[in-house]
């Protein structure tokens, strides 16, 4: 019985050691993830101290984007920031978004020579906030154009009627909160609309005519949604040269007198969209990895909800299902 006693005894003990060693481990293995990304964060605001040309990627769905706003500004005030390179990989996005961006980049671009770089496709608001650069180029078969405006909303009342549900409102006139989702849009609540995305889309052409040097009408013509590649863009007027990085440092060189050979940096987000500090973000990463996985077979499900769901007001974004660029791009732009 004693032994047995005394065996158990081991057993426990043994447990508390091993436990004992891979708390320790962890904690060893934190201390050097943590102390990992502190120096690789040290080490990329030290090479920002020299001079250099900064790079900013817009990546997918453009939307109101307050960090960048501020990312843009911060660039324009640090004076070791020789040029900027604006790497554009998008489909569009929101409207009000795209102006912002445009607006802080043509602010950038009154101190410093800004190349905008179309990548796989910068259409609509992509191509809206390409324009802001001094240069614009564009790959040979790079997506951009898609010059338009659009209002979208969603309708369920025929899924109403079908479960017996029936909506109603008291309004203080008949337009206040039109259209809604539970009846058909009256045409004085479209014609309401069609207004607003009229004196956007003017304001987009107005924009394409000023930036492009092109007069009016035939900026018109080439507003008619309609995407075009690089090559085609170029010989419209939309771009300036075909080419990549490259030809962006080369015409920085060239024609805005850098020194060759400067150091490209990418100025990436200090914080998560969320806030959240980057060490701090990377547990929530692990979680985000779990969700999608959860979800994965979810989005296979093509055309159960509204592509454009998740974008609300105007919109400036082409419909590009599956992009090499962004699998999970938010369509519903004009074409």
């Amino acid at each position: 019985m004693s032994v047995d006693v005394d065996s158990l005894l081991d057993r426990r003990q043994l447990r508390r050691k091993v436990t004992f060693w891979r708390i320790a481990a962890f904690l060893i293995l934190a201390i050097a993830l943590i102390s990992l990304i502190a120096y690789v964060s040290g080490a990329a605001d030290a090479s920002k101290k020299g001079s250099h040309i900064a790079r900013i990627e817009i990546d997918g769905v453009i939307t109101d984007d307050y960090e960048l706003l501020q990312r843009i500004e911060r660039i324009r005030e640090h004076d070791p920031v020789k040029g900027v390179i604006v790497a554009i990989n998008s489909p569009g996005g929101s409207t009000t978004g795209g102006e912002a961006i445009y607006s802080a980049l043509r602010k950038l671009a009154e101190d410093k020579p800004v190349v905008s770089e179309i990548r796989t496709e910068g259409a609509s608001a992509g191509y809206m906030i390409a324009m802001a650069g001094d240069h614009t180029i564009a790959r040979y078969n790079s997506i951009t154009g898609s010059i338009g405006v659009l209002f979208q909303y969603g309708n369920f009342k025929g899924l109403l009627d079908t479960i017996g549900v029936n909506m109603d409102a008291v309004k203080s006139s008949d337009l206040k909160a039109e259209p809604d989702f539970y009846s058909e849009a009256s045409p004085e609540a479209k014609a309401m609309l069609a207004k607003v995305v009229k004196d956007s889309y003017d304001w987009f052409v107005d924009l394409v005519a000023e930036r492009r040097n092109m007069d009016r009408n035939a900026a018109l013509k080439l507003a008619d949604g309609s995407i075009y590649s690089g090559y085609t863009a170029h010989k419209l007027g939309l771009i300036d040269a075909i080419g990549g990085e490259e030809v962006a440092i080369q015409w920085l060189e060239s024609e805005k007198d850098l020194s060759k050979d400067l150091p490209v940096i990418t100025w990436r987000p200090e914080q998560t969209e969320n806030g959240l500090p980057f060490v701090g973000a990377i547990s929530r990463s692990f979680g985000i990895g779990v969700a999608e996985g959860l979800v994965g077979e979810a989005k296979s499900a093509k055309g159960l909800i509204p592509r454009g769901l998740t974008l609300d007001g105007l919109v400036s974004v082409w419909q590009a299902p599956d992009s090499a660029a962004n699998k999970a791009a938010v369509p519903g732009g004009t074409q």
